[in-house]
């Protein structure tokens, strides 16, 4: 690396935020070639389509092709945002990559992206909060701009799960995806934007939903009947519980004190995680899946990737036209959970 990029302060650097709002100024989404049915999964595990779609609604998946990583993914669904939003990627002052699936421990995912955009002056750093993580990012980069920190920030959510899904465990293969969403996040007209948000997470739940790493618990062992797997195990029953509940929680929560209620909002964006969550939480807001947008039936849960690819979907429907009220809301491992509302 030439030592003059070392350092340098470039287009990234920070410079004082002069007020308006912070919103999403361009969308992108990356989807693998390979499609995998619930037809296709008949042959690999003891299920079939009915049960599938009856529980979850799901009836495809995407697949990584062979030697397809997280990364590769994220730098496509990146320049397309950056296309999208008409903003050079040497121009970004933070990127970050929203995964439980990454490539490396170290380096981080973000970083490789940052360097395939031409960030030079940038921040770039993963985070994982399950698939409540591209949600998080968007918290994360909303204040790093208002902080007055950069110009403009990349999120991205990105996904390759089935190479951490356990192929015999037909309660988890048939939910999970690949594929990476992202977003260019910078200034925007006062009152539009990101307007509300709210992100926590219930540490109790902590065991529920767990991909191991260097280690493994005792506990966490003996639920996986004593054989040490680095593949998702979940505990469905009470994740569906606690998601269905928090899924009203968090949509209540982000609107308390905003001067907005849910007949305010058009279009809520739910994590793709499984259609009969989004029914339960829907009917817990009684709020009408007229006005909530689904795409899970076409690529699984892509866990942090799922929100991004479905609010790219939903403006290229042309359910995202400026001035749009739009929540979105997500829970995952961890248990994180939360929300944002955003004015188009």
């Amino acid at each position: 690396m030439p030592e003059e990029t070392i350092g340098s302060a470039g287009p990234g650097a920070p410079q004082v935020f002069k007020g308006g709002g912070v919103g999403v100024l361009g969308l992108g989404a990356y989807i693998p070639d390979r499609v995998m049915t619930n037809f296709d999964l008949e042959k690999m595990v003891n299920t079939n389509d009915e049960w599938i779609v009856q529980r979850t609604g799901i009836s495809e998946r995407r697949i990584a092709a062979e030697g397809e990583t997280t990364a590769d993914m994220s730098i496509k669904a990146a320049k397309a945002a950056l296309d999208d939003a008409g903003i050079d990627g040497a121009e970004v002052g933070l990127v970050i990559v929203a995964t439980a699936s990454p490539d490396y421990y170290s380096p981080a995912t973000a970083s490789i992206v940052q360097n395939a955009i031409g960030a030079k002056a940038c921040a770039a750093f993963d985070l994982n909060a399950g698939c409540t993580g591209s949600l998080y990012a968007l918290v994360m980069a909303h204040g790093y701009i208002r902080g007055g920190a950069c110009r403009y920030a990349l999120v991205v959510g990105a996904e390759t799960l089935s190479r951490v899904v356990d192929w015999t465990d037909r309660k988890t293969c048939v939910l999970f995806g690949d594929g990476a969403g992202a977003a260019v996040l910078g200034a925007v007209q006062d009152g539009r934007g990101i307007l509300s948000t709210l992100v926590r997470s219930d540490g109790e739940g902590s065991d529920l939903i767990t991909i191991p790493g260097l280690s493994i618990t005792r506990g966490d062992l003996e639920t996986r009947g004593g054989v040490k797997k680095s593949t998702i195990w979940m505990d469905g029953g009470k994740v569906m519980k606690f998601a269905s509940r928090i899924m009203a929680v968090a949509t209540n929560g982000v609107l308390e004190g905003t001067g907005y209620g849910l007949d305010d909002v058009e279009l809520l964006i739910p994590h793709q995680a499984n259609l009969r969550i989004i029914e339960s939480g829907a009917k817990r807001l009684k709020f009408g899946m007229d006005r909530i947008f689904a795409n899970l039936q076409k690529y699984g849960n892509t866990s942090a990737a799922s929100i991004l690819i479905a609010m790219k979907e939903a403006a290229g429907q042309g359910r995202l036209l400026p001035g749009v009220n739009l929540v979105v809301v997500a829970f995952g491992a961890g248990l994180t959970y939360g929300a944002a509302l955003i004015k188009w």
